[in-house]
């Protein structure tokens, strides 16, 4: 009976320890700003002494669970990147505990010091938020190498034309916090100053015709500053790109410029040519031109001048003056036209070509954040460009000049740009959101080509929008719609038109189970001819061809529905998207015979269709040493015109490599052709393969590119499928094969840090409003 007492005792007690020990702490984490939850938030629970307990984190709810703690007194931490961490005292706790909602500030602040061991994503219907880890901060040595790194789906760098490009040939736009910024500064970013990048690839109706949006969100300065240098150079050929910069800092003002040049000087460009002519008189001609190498030469020299006042949650008045400038005076063909039918039938031929082009740009911008979580936001945009070029076309025989084309253009274009946005938080994260838009241009353009054209044009467009975005459970929506209205203008000429258009849009986005999605898009959109689609002017292009503008031209509309699927599972990162995109009476090229010659222009045709299926796979990083990412996709075209039908689908592959070790990092970039077909015509995409080889050692960073190592048949192909003027063409530089280029980066900076506040809108005018010529 005393054995059995024992055993009850002890079996009692048991019990009693077992229920002490199975405590439960629950909660749910939010961001403070949109009341919107965060998954992957770190929870962690220590002793009063700061002794580990337990640790967590949020799930796709953003609710966390603690269980199996004892009584006693807790400090309960939760923290994530980009965000201050909240602290929770719990004292004396005999019992389960709900928290609540905890919400979390966000705070670029909280981020100095810290090192990210991998790069972190979060997934929101209109964009990812995703962190650079320190292994890619230190394998990079400019802002645009470290997104190179990152491997985002659907985003391309391109080190050899320097470029940041959408796989599609979509619109990219950069923002350094915010602020709408050239490419040369994302290139001038120091990456150690990159807290995050925001990647938009589903932008709102505020950001105009981007279809893909970087936000670097960047360390600030309160005093000191920064100075930074980014140098390239071909060792075996004259290719350079240098860029400089730096910024002061005092209390609430920030002075910033960054100058960029871009030198080139090439002897082996040569374009292939095949054409075949379907004549008036019934004749054919198949006409094969073997280029010979020529000269190519350009300079290309960019200036940024800013300066920003800002005071937190209150207000943001940011000033920027950019000047552009490509000077060009040397992009040269030259070699033998043969007749295909007669081999001995051969001519000689040059096609040389300059250009100049220069756009001073004064961008203001002022953001004003109201009570009750209103912002107003206003921006206007001024720019100037400037065009000059010209183009001699010949073909002789044995001294005997048979054609002689001389072209000339002088463009003068002036544009304004005028915003408006309003936007207001509501409970429960929704968000609304509107803005009125304006743009005004005036082109001035004189044409000399044996007759001289003058063409004054005016053209305007005006919109306004509204967008709501809310949540249902797990399911994020955004509905919003677009009034445009465009008008456009020839001075002297009877060809004004005025077209009002409604374009809707609409976003799903679906949590599903794990670290997975799905998100639908669709929209209409408005699309107007360019200035220089519409100049009512001939051009001649060699002795058989004349290219013309329409200045009937009418704008038309854009029906695009895209399927996203995105999971994540460890180092496993899979983006898959399947996309259909519709244009009735879209503009697109065609030829016709006009007596003895074949005219070249634009219509409005009949419908043109696209379907792409891609998928963006990244594994990594492995033991933070390796990371490999491949993309690839296949692309179907329908073009149908008033006179044509064609059909053409393309597959394309490219692949990222990058490997890391101390101070030495690796990386390997292969880029295949991803071809676009519209009318009449396919521009191939560009095969480029690359290894950089880079080691670092503080503020320095060294390296080497080559460029095409393996391949000595570098080109781009274009083809032409039209029933009367067809070709298939191939540029290629020699210089671009097995390009060697030594590479040296330098970035200091002093001061203390915070973050900068955003400015929302970005606005730009990039066409010149001339119209070009040349094969």
């Amino acid at each position: 009976m005393k054995r059995m007492m024992i055993w009850i005792i002890l079996l009692s007690g048991m019990v009693q320890g077992a229920f002490a020990q199975n405590l439960e702490i629950k909660g749910t984490v939010r961001d403070a700003r949109d009341k919107k939850i965060l998954e992957f938030a770190h929870v962690v629970l220590q002793t009063m002494d700061s002794s580990f307990v337990a640790g967590t984190t949020t799930d796709v709810k953003g609710h966390f669970l603690l269980n199996k703690i004892k009584k006693g007194s807790y400090i309960l931490t939760v923290s994530m990147l980009g965000f201050q961490t909240a602290s929770v005292s719990l004292e004396n706790i005999s019992g389960d505990i709900f928290l609540g909602e905890i919400y979390l500030n966000d705070d670029a602040v909280s981020l100095e010091g810290v090192t990210v061991s991998a790069s972190a994503q979060t997934s929101h219907a209109d964009k990812k938020i995703v962190f650079p880890s320190d292994r890619q901060v230190k394998a990079s040595g400019n802002g645009m190498e470290l997104l190179q790194q990152m491997m985002l789906p659907r985003v391309q760098v391109d080190l050899l034309n320097d470029e940041i490009q959408m796989v599609g040939n979509g619109v990219v736009q950069v923002r350094i916090n915010g602020v709408k910024v050239e490419q040369d500064e994302i290139k001038a970013l120091n990456p150690s100053d990159i807290i995050r990048i925001e990647y938009h690839d589903n932008p709102g109706l505020r950001y105009g015709n981007a279809d893909i949006v970087l936000d670097y969100i960047v360390r600030r300065p309160d005093t000191g500053g920064s100075f930074g240098l980014d140098m390239a150079q071909g060792i075996n050929a004259m290719w350079g790109e240098h860029d400089v910069r730096g910024k002061i800092n005092h209390k609430h003002s920030e002075w910033g410029a960054s100058y960029r040049i871009g030198p080139r000087d090439f002897y082996g460009m040569k374009r292939n040519n095949e054409e075949e002519f379907h004549l008036a008189d019934g004749t054919t001609l198949n006409r094969v031109e073997i280029g010979e190498p020529s000269h190519a030469r350009l300079f290309m020299h960019n200036l940024s001048v800013n300066y920003s006042y800002q005071k937190p949650d209150k207000y943001l008045f940011n000033a920027t003056f950019r000047y552009r400038n490509n000077h060009q005076p040397h992009w040269d063909y030259r070699g033998v036209l043969m007749n295909k039918a007669d081999p001995e039938d051969k001519v000689d031929m040059v096609d040389l070509s300059g250009s100049a082009y220069q756009a001073p740009a004064l961008d203001l911008y002022y953001q004003r954040d109201l009570r009750h979580s209103q912002t107003l936001v206003f921006n206007v945009v001024g720019t100037y460009n400037q065009t000059k070029s010209t183009r001699i076309y010949q073909e002789s025989r044995q001294e005997q000049l048979l054609t002689d084309v001389g072209n000339r253009v002088d463009g003068d274009k002036y544009s304004v740009i005028g915003e408006a946005i309003y936007e207001k938080k509501l409970t429960s994260g929704n968000r609304l959101s509107g803005g009125l838009r304006h743009n005004q241009s005036f082109s001035d353009n004189h044409y000399t080509n044996g007759h001289s054209y003058k063409t004054r044009m005016e053209q305007m467009e005006s919109s306004v929008y509204a967008e709501f975005k809310g949540k249902v459970r797990k399911l994020d929506y955004a509905l919003g719609v677009t009034v445009n209205r465009s008008s456009y203008s020839q001075r002297g000429a009877d060809a004004d038109y005025v077209r009002y258009t409604v374009n809707p849009r609409l976003t799903l986005f679906y949590a599903l189970p794990g670290e997975s999605s799905l998100r639908l898009k669709s929209t209409m959109g408005n699309v107007t001819p360019s200035l220089g689609e519409l100049s009512a002017v001939d051009q001649a292009i060699d002795s058989l061809q004349i290219q013309r503008g329409n200045p009937n031209l009418r704008s038309y509309m854009s029906y695009y529905t895209e399927l996203n699927y995105e999971f994540r599972e460890g180092p496993f990162y899979v983006n898959a998207l399947g996309a259909y995109e519709y244009q009735p009476d879209a503009i697109m090229d065609e030829k016709y015979l006009e007596g003895n010659k074949i005219i070249q222009t634009w219509d409005n045709q009949r419908n043109w269709q696209r379907v792409v299926a891609s998928v963006h796979l990244r594994i990594g990083p492995i033991r933070d040493i390796l990371q490999l990412s491949v993309d690839g996709g296949v692309n179907h075209y329908r073009s149908n015109g008033n006179a044509y039908a064609h059909r053409y689908t393309n597959g394309w592959c490219d692949a990222n490599l990058s490997v890391t070790w101390k101070h030495w990092s690796l990386l390997y970039m292969v880029m295949t052709n991803w071809n676009w077909f519209k009318g009449e015509t396919m521009t191939g995409g560009e095969n480029i393969q690359g290894i950089q080889l880079g080691y670092r050692q503080k503020d320095w960073m060294i390296g080497l590119r080559v460029f095409n190592p393996f391949t000595d048949n570098y080109k781009q192909e274009t083809e032409n499928w039209n029933r009367y003027a067809s070709f298939r063409r191939s540029n290629s530089i020699k210089e671009s094969v097995r390009l060697f280029i030594a590479t040296i980066s330098y970035n200091f900076s002093f001061g203390r840090k915070f973050s900068a506040g955003p400015k929302r809108v970005n606005n730009a005018d990039n066409d010149s409003g001339v119209m070009r010529t040349g094969k």
